[in-house]
């Protein structure tokens, strides 16, 4: 590396990601099941830190949440199993997302957990997807959800600090930009999220890149897989093809990325792969040097910006 440092200090070692692009039903138990096995496979494959979907444990869609929300508590289903896949497979766990109720108000809620099962983090979706695409899409969370109201990111011991968004908060570039640009920032954000089939082939491979390339940071979108043909007509029918980015815009790793019948595999579950590698972070930001030349004697630095932020 050269001696002059641009990348967080505490990235000094590669380290192996895992996305799991998992299919979910009906049913909870099986879920929980389904995302252990992989979790467990991942980490016997050297991913360190592993990456579950949104709405991993239930259906997606605004008329499922209630029904498999859950209490913020040590002992709930899905919290418990996220924090005994953590500890089985020593790794660090983004737990994708799972409806969480507190009192009378539902969220769209991120657990994040250490190798040895302790509770690092909570993300509470903080932008809340809100759409109506004439002819083609209506969906709209806050009929049901609140959101939350802080940026997430936690310490890793190994490798540095890892932020945190879900799904629809990719659109908003503050919460990366500012994860990037505090202190010593983050190395990597992960988005676990669920694009449709009109918003996934327009923008979910270029948000995840726009957010790379703004921050020069690593970047993952971690899908569902997409409800197969012939289910429920009703089901909700997520894009698919999870990917990791590197911190030049470059795409390391995709769902079906170099496999025969690419269109189809990459909506298919699987586990997505991808080394993260400090001296590539440093060669991209020697390279092209953004982080030396804004000028903030002109603009604010979004880094130094106070905002509401959680980690445990």
């Amino acid at each position: 590396m050269s001696s002059l440092n641009l990348i967080p200090k505490t990235f000094t070692s590669t380290v192996r990601l895992a996305l799991i692009q998992l299919s979910t039903t009906p049913d909870k138990p099986t879920n929980l099941a389904r995302a252990r096995k992989h979790v467990l496979e991942a980490a016997s494959n050297g991913a360190r830190i592993v990456v579950l979907p949104e709405c991993f444990n239930s259906p997606y869609g605004t008329q499922h949440f209630q029904k498999y929300a859950e209490p913020h508590e040590e002992a709930a289903e899905s919290y418990k199993a996220l924090s005994e896949m953590a500890k089985d497979g020593g790794v660090y766990l983004v737990g994708g997302s799972i409806p969480e109720k507190e009192g009378d108000k539902l969220f769209n809620t991120s657990y994040s957990f250490s190798p040895s099962g302790t509770l690092l983090a909570k993300h509470r979706k903080l932008h809340l997807f809100d759409i109506d695409v004439p002819g083609k899409i209506r969906f709209q969370e806050s009929e049901v959800l609140t959101g939350g109201d802080k940026f997430t990111s936690f310490a890793t011991t190994e490798f540095g600090t890892i932020g945190v968004g879900i799904c629809y908060d990719i659109r908003f570039p503050e919460m990366a930009m500012h994860a990037a640009r505090n202190g010593d920032g983050v190395f990597l954000m992960v988005y676990p999220g669920a694009f449709n089939l009109t918003t996934g082939p327009l923008h979910w491979e270029l948000l995840a890149r726009a957010r790379a390339v703004d921050n020069q940071i690593y970047t993952a979108v971690c899908s569902p897989a997409r409800a197969p043909d012939g289910s429920d007509p009703d089901a909700y029918r997520a894009w698919g093809y999870s990917t990791i980015v590197d911190p030049n815009g470059e795409i390391l790793a995709k769902a079906g990325l170099g496999d025969d019948g690419e269109w189809k595999k990459g909506c298919e579950e699987c586990i997505v792969y991808a080394d993260l590698v400090p001296e590539r972070m440093q060669e991209v930001r020697m390279g092209i040097p953004v982080t030396r030349q804004r000028r903030f004697d002109v603009y604010e630095n979004v880094g130094e910006m106070e905002v509401k932020s959680e980690a445990i």
